[in-house]
């Protein structure tokens, strides 16, 4: 029979006690003495008659696009702040990822929608911004998912990878689907102390 160090004794009676707690004995935590503190839930803009607001922009590969969303929004009430690209010429994304990050981060938006070729690099921009939390959706699960979880304020659509109707579709999941809170604001705190 092999000889149980102390040490080893002590992690015996500590997986022990965590299953006997409730807590998962793969979580690889040692219990502490200190309560654990609950997160804060994350507060989010109510969506109301005044603050409706939708902050769209685009660069030259999304700006057809944005404009049909555009079209779609105020069929569905909102108001849109269109921060450009307004034509077909060359631009780049960063500027308008930028402005429409802005507009949300100083509450000027509800929520804010950025249209490139792919989505990924006006995500990527608008992501530098403290305070957004952009997700690129290229579908319903997506567009869910990033709000109920992650509480995105900002979504990026790819004009290059998906149509217009699709593209309708998740707008219209994203903006209507609610913030889970729970656990998954202990997360999106998490996400945000990164930035400090």
């Amino acid at each position: 029979m092999k000889n149980v160090s102390d040490e080893e004794l002590q992690l015996i009676v500590q997986r022990v006690v965590r299953q006997v707690a409730g807590d998962s004995p793969e979580s690889g935590s040692t219990p502490t003495s200190e309560p654990q503190q609950q997160e804060p839930e994350i507060e989010e803009p109510e969506k109301d008659s005044v603050n409706r607001v939708v902050a769209i922009g685009a660069d030259h590969g999304g700006v057809l696009m944005k404009e049909d969303i555009i079209n779609f929004l105020k069929s569905k009430g909102y108001q849109v702040d269109d921060c450009g690209t307004y034509g077909t010429e060359s631009v780049d994304y960063p500027d308008f990822a930028y402005a429409v990050a802005i507009k949300v981060r100083d509450s000027r938006a509800w929520r804010g929608i950025i249209i490139d070729g792919a989505g990924i690099g006006s995500c990527m921009a608008a992501n530098k911004v403290k305070g957004i939390r952009a997700a690129m959706c290229y579908d319903h699960a997506t567009a869910v998912n990033s709000r109920e979880h992650n509480c995105a304020n900002v979504l990026t659509l790819g004009a290059g990878l998906i149509g217009l109707s699709l593209a309708r579709k998740i707008v219209e999941t994203w903006l209507d689907t609610e913030f889970a809170g729970g656990r998954h604001s202990r997360r999106v705190n998490k996400i945000m102390k990164i930035e400090e």
